[in-house]
């Protein structure tokens, strides 16, 4: 039996607030950790065998992958909601930082190792652009400056378009020249556009073309050289079953193939979910499925004012990916953790991404060799290989089940070409990901696999709220509502979702008083510098 919604407290004794989160994905697991702090009860209701959503890992014959996120930037928040749960992230999960932090190799000629040292990396570039190299502290120092006056954007909750308005926001738009692209941007520190793309190549985290991306999310690579890019040992799916073990701990229940399948409403107001397995009341409801998939799958489209089935296909989505995952017999000499192979015609490439008409003939394809740093993710003596290719998302234009195995020939042959070219003979076990599974198997919306795309006409108080503006009772969390993608980015909107239902429900917010928050970790970062 549940209260009704904001009685609770008038009779005596307060009932126990029933918390219902649809997903067990970062932020997911992120917002039920707080919200376990609040005395709700809390329950997660994951449709898949396994936690962590797209950041889950799974295995073949003992070679483990990571499915989607590979490596772990800006621990210090994920930091602060341990902290607040009474644990030390450092106990739970051992991050080893990288350095360098990735190779780029350039088709057009030309690469470049991204070393975690300032002086390291400006002899790097210096290889490529001399006079590029001295741009490099000014775009570090103009960052930094940059994340502190965005800071408190991050943090707000633009429940209102009235927020655009506030001093904060105000003060932040003189730096953010918000209409600029990020390789427009760029330009003013860096000449040559191998060095532009060095620093630009990010805005894929977001699915977006630098070319059209707004220049604030320069700070993307900022994070990079300023804060590090780590290693999960164990993957990204350890710091995911960390997370569950801290919410089990505080009395979070997590219930795993269990699909909801029908939200119950009160007219606007959601007051509990049905899976196969039975009802669960609930006083709120957080969403951290696939932001478009959940609404037009279990929120009936007259419900919806905002986000109906008519607005949503005028949306712009982020692109896709094609996926191999490779257990290799061996090691692979030569290949860093992590190593990006650009494009030599990079724009070209990108137009082809967008358009989603036809499969990038020449693409960019991204490689983790995860074995160098931990070697236990494959059986001795093995390697496991991390394939990655932007595409377009779906859109019916493409047979994937007729075009996977021609790509896959050419995601192959590329490689081979960039000197990887007796991968295929080692092969021992492979899983091909294409963006009609992202979409069947993984329930994502076209499977556009970064959601959202981070336009400025779909950001801050233009994308899904935390507080879901359509419904009541409704919040949302996750890569889909703001602040926006990222693993980072959606521990912040966690603590946002999970302080606006407390507040709304009457309930306490201990890791408040905790946590620095965004905004303490950025202070620092403006005070330290890059070592």
């Amino acid at each position: 039996m549940t209260t009704e919604f904001g009685s609770a407290g008038a009779f005596g004794k307060r009932m126990e607030r029933q918390v219902v989160i649809i997903g067990a994905g970062p932020g997911g697991l992120a917002s039920a950790m707080l919200l376990a702090l609040t005395g709700a009860k809390v329950t997660v209701l994951e449709r898949q065998d396994r936690i962590g959503g797209r950041s889950a890992g799974f295995s073949m014959d003992g070679y483990r992958f990571d499915t989607g996120p590979t490596f772990f930037l800006y621990p210090r928040i994920l930091e602060e909601i341990f902290e607040a749960c009474g644990r030390r992230l450092s106990d739970e999960v051992d991050l080893i930082r990288l350095d360098p932090l990735y190779r780029l190799v350039f088709e057009g000629g030309g690469e470049l190792r991204v070393q975690a040292q300032m002086t390291a990396l400006m002899t790097e570039i210096a290889k490529l652009s001399p006079r590029d190299a001295e741009g490099l502290p000014r775009f570090l120092a103009d960052n930094r400056a940059k994340m502190e006056r965005f800071r408190p954007v991050l943090e707000s909750d633009f429940s209102s378009p009235w927020a655009l308005a506030s001093l904060p926001m105000l003060k932040a738009l003189g730096r953010l020249s918000p209409h600029r692209s990020v390789d427009r941007d760029l330009s003013r520190y860096f000449q040559d556009p191998r060095i532009r793309l060095a620093f630009s190549f990010q805005s894929k985290y977001l699915g977006m073309s630098p070319f059209r991306c707004p220049s604030l999310f320069t700070i993307l690579s900022f994070l990079e050289h300023e804060h590090g890019v780590f290693h999960p040992r164990g993957g990204t799916e350890a710091v995911m079953e960390a997370m569950r073990r801290v919410a089990e701990s505080l009395g979070v229940t997590v219930r795993l193939n269990e699909t909801v399948r029908h939200i119950r409403f009160q007219g606007r107001r959601a007051v509990g979910v049905r899976t196969e397995a039975g009802d669960y009341p609930s006083d709120a409801l957080v969403i951290n499925a696939d932001f478009a998939r959940a609404m037009t799958t279990l929120v009936p489209d007259d419900l919806r004012r905002r986000w109906s089935d008519a607005r949503l296909a005028t949306k712009k989505f982020s692109c896709s990916t094609f996926m191999l995952y490779l257990g290799i017999e061996g090691r692979v000499d030569g290949l860093d953790h992590h190593t990006v192979y650009l494009a030599e015609d990079y724009a070209r490439n990108l137009a082809e991404i967008e358009e989603c008409r036809e499969l990038p003939r020449r693409p960019s394809i991204y490689v983790q060799n995860a074995c160098v740093t931990d070697p236990e993710m494959a059986p001795p003596g093995g390697s496991t290989l991390y394939i990655l290719v932007p595409v377009g998302h779906q859109r019916g234009h493409i047979d994937w089940k007729a075009e996977a195995p021609h790509y896959r020939r050419l995601v192959l042959d590329r490689l081979a070409g960039f000197g990887l070219g007796d991968l295929e003979r080692r092969i021992r076990v492979e899983r091909v990901v294409t963006p009609a599974d992202w979409e069947s198997r993984f329930a994502i919306h076209r499977g556009a696999t970064f959601n959202l795309a981070h336009s400025l006409d779909q950001m801050l108080h233009r994308r899904p709220r935390n507080r879901f503006e359509d419904l009541d009772g409704v919040y949302l969390v996750g890569g889909g509502t703001h602040p926006g993608s990222g693993l980072p980015v959606i521990f912040e909107g966690a603590r946002i979702t999970a302080r606006l239902l407390a507040q709304e429900l009457g309930l306490p917010t201990p890791w408040r008083t905790k946590t620095m928050g965004l905004s303490g970790m950025l202070r620092q970062a403006v005070a330290g510098g890059m070592a």
